[in-house]
């Protein structure tokens, strides 16, 4: 196993995934990366099939998530891993990139899995440093009952989100009556902007994106 540095983590990012033979071959010679974070993009990519069998994913506007380069992807979430599962997939399916969701918990052995299949912990520095080397951050919204509503932006991760283009997501379940039986829809949106010139080192500018991120992810839940 060879650990990659900080300032090495997008020879990670840019490989798109290897055939799984290839990937096998070199995971019993000792010859797979893993990153400061914990990512294994061998173990993430082989766990891509079995995960879009168990999630089925309907994508829409996988346009607007940029091929390369660093963005944040912001979603809804209900309480659960669903959501999040679906926006990897959606995002891994419009782009072959590995999406990497903040959010991951700080329990013994899942938070190790999690970082393992590309999770960051909760905090500003792991966001900024992931944007910085160009990776795309997936961000939920505050969990919500009954999937209802975009939740609470995450005002703490703000000053690092607002130095990266933000792409809205909205995740639905797709089968009838909001059930999941078909799987679920992703659909994402437009880049979030302000209407006036700002400095994303201003605190007042981090939290208007905040409130306008959250109000873009709402209305397209409400479209839905």
């Amino acid at each position: 196993m060879t650990v990659v540095a900080l300032d090495q983590l997008d020879a990670d990012r840019v490989a798109r995934p290897e055939p799984p033979l290839r990937a096998l071959k070199r995971r019993f010679a000792g010859r797979y990366p893993v990153d400061p974070f914990g990512l294994d993009p061998q173990l993430a990519d082989l766990a891509i099939p079995a995960l879009a069998f168990a999630v089925p994913v309907h994508v829409e506007g996988g346009e607007h998530v940029p091929l390369d380069g660093p963005a944040c992807v912001v979603a809804n979430r209900g309480f659960g891993i669903f959501e999040p599962a679906a926006l990897g997939l959606a995002v891994f399916r419009a782009t072959g990139r590995r999406l990497r969701v903040v959010g991951a918990p700080a329990v013994p052995f899942v938070g190790a899995l999690t970082r393992r299949l590309g999770a960051l912990g909760s905090s500003e520095e792991d966001v900024a440093v992931a944007l910085r080397a160009g990776h795309l951050v997936g961000v939920p919204l505050s969990p919500t009952w009954l999937r209802t509503g975009a939740g609470v932006p995450p005002h703490a991760l703000m000053p690092a989100v607002t130095h990266a283009p933000i792409i809205p997501a909205a995740v639905t379940p797709a089968g009838p009556f909001g059930t999941s039986f078909s799987g679920w829809r992703v659909c994402f949106g437009s880049l979030v902007t302000l209407d006036e010139a700002y400095d994303p080192y201003d605190p007042l500018a981090a939290a208007r994106f905040a409130d306008a991120m959250r109000a873009r992810v709402r209305d397209m839940l409400t479209r839905q």
